[in-house]
């Protein structure tokens, strides 16, 4: 069987699960002839491909459009696309200034700006987007707190962040706005971050210019970086989980409300039924045999986590969404030493979102045929998503 699979394929986009499931059956080590990559689906695959990065490098970015990979990559992607030892270095300074405490300790500001937000959106009466609304709103205003992004400079950078994400029918690049969008960040993190030299503050630029280890400090394009991967990927992550997180519970639960008591189960379920990110790239440092296929040295390789994900001989039923599940071989933050350093942030902003959402409704029922999904190579959620929720 001839199997199909296009990065910009919008039809794929909006359900990428049929065509995952041809690729693990009948071309689990597939090849873009045209997009100049490879791809693999089978959850054995891609959890060991991301094990090892003596073979598997990320020096030219975890992206496969043009604007994002290369040898030049990390100036946006930070750490994400380094190798050892410099991924090591600088993640190990990262995690001396973006602690578990720094992050358990945001759980009470989480929780009011969720309220904040949901007393604004069920105003008119339980009719609202649950993205423009709220999902979107409640991790940007998060991460801009521990970032230091000031309050009236946060509706500015999710316009930029989503420019970056979404692709327009027929585009198989970063267009010139998500390009212009890209400088603009950087520009943005660079003025943030040389302000915070001149005047430190309790947030997370400022402690980022304080770790050292010895005379080893984060120069201030490191912590652009970091900032940039906090602020526009982060922000994306968590809005798509929360809107993804109650979508799965309308369409795949007998009631949405069997979710509701169960945040954790339906947090982790909808992790690995619809992963926000449906996959990282990597290089090919050598010529790798998989499955009887040889990938050479310099292929572009494209481990896919949204299928890996739905693999049958991990999960059983995995097409059924299920709240029993045993999710725990899931790879939806990665897997091995660049397992996702914000997976907590994520999953507590999602928990508290989902908690303060569910203790003010008992029913929630989505308008689909007005809801709008990303078109996206990379990641997995709504750009819009029309409710009409029933208040406690």
């Amino acid at each position: 069987m001839v199997v199909s699979f296009s990065l910009y394929d919008y039809r794929i986009h909006a359900d990428p699960y049929p065509t995952y499931a041809q690729l693990r059956t009948h071309a689990p080590v597939f090849r873009n002839e045209d997009e100049d990559f490879w791809a693999l689906s089978r959850h054995a695959d891609v959890a060991s491909a991301f094990r090892d990065h003596t073979r598997f490098s990320n020096a030219n970015g975890i992206l496969l459009e043009a604007a994002m990979w290369g040898p030049q990559a990390h100036r946006f992607a930070s750490f994400l696309a380094m190798d050892p030892p410099h991924h090591t270095r600088i993640r190990g300074l990262v995690a001396q200034g973006f602690t578990p405490r720094r992050v358990t300790q945001l759980e009470e500001q989480v929780r009011a700006i969720a309220r904040g937000h949901l007393e604004h959106a069920l105003a008119d009466g339980g009719r609202f987007d649950l993205i423009a609304d709220y999902a979107v709103l409640v991790p940007m205003d998060v991460i801009s707190e521990l970032a230091g992004v000031p309050a009236s400079d946060r509706a500015e950078l999710r316009r930029l962040a989503d420019l970056i994400v979404h692709r327009e029918e027929g585009i198989k690049d970063v267009p010139a706005a998500g390009v212009e969008a890209l400088a603009a960040l950087r520009r943005y993190f660079g003025e943030l971050v040389a302000e915070r030299r001149r005047k430190r503050r309790d947030d997370l630029a400022s402690a980022l210019l304080e770790v050292a280890d010895g005379d080893d400090r984060l120069s201030d394009a490191e912590i652009v970086g970091i900032l940039f991967i906090l602020v526009a990927a982060g922000n994306e992550t968590t809005t798509n989980l929360i809107g993804n997180a109650c979508h799965c519970a309308w369409r795949h639960l007998d009631k949405p409300a069997d979710a509701f008591a169960r945040i954790p189960d339906w947090i982790e379920e909808t992790l690995r039924f619809n992963s926000p990110s449906l996959g990282n790239a990597r290089t090919v440092r050598e010529d790798v045999a998989v499955h009887g296929v040889t990938i050479p040295a310099g292929a572009r390789l494209l481990l896919l986590i949204g299928s890996a994900n739905r693999d049958p001989d991990v999960f059983p039923h995995p097409d059924r969404f299920d709240l029993d599940r045993d999710t725990s071989s899931k790879i939806s933050f990665g897997v091995g030493r660049h397992y996702c350093i914000g997976a907590n942030l994520a999953r507590l902003e999602a928990r508290v979102a989902l908690e303060e959402l569910t203790t003010r409704i008992s029913d929630l029922d989505i308008h689909q045929d007005s809801a709008r999904r990303i078109h996206s190579p990379n990641v997995s959620g709504f750009a819009a998503l029309p409710v009409a929720v029933t208040r406690c």
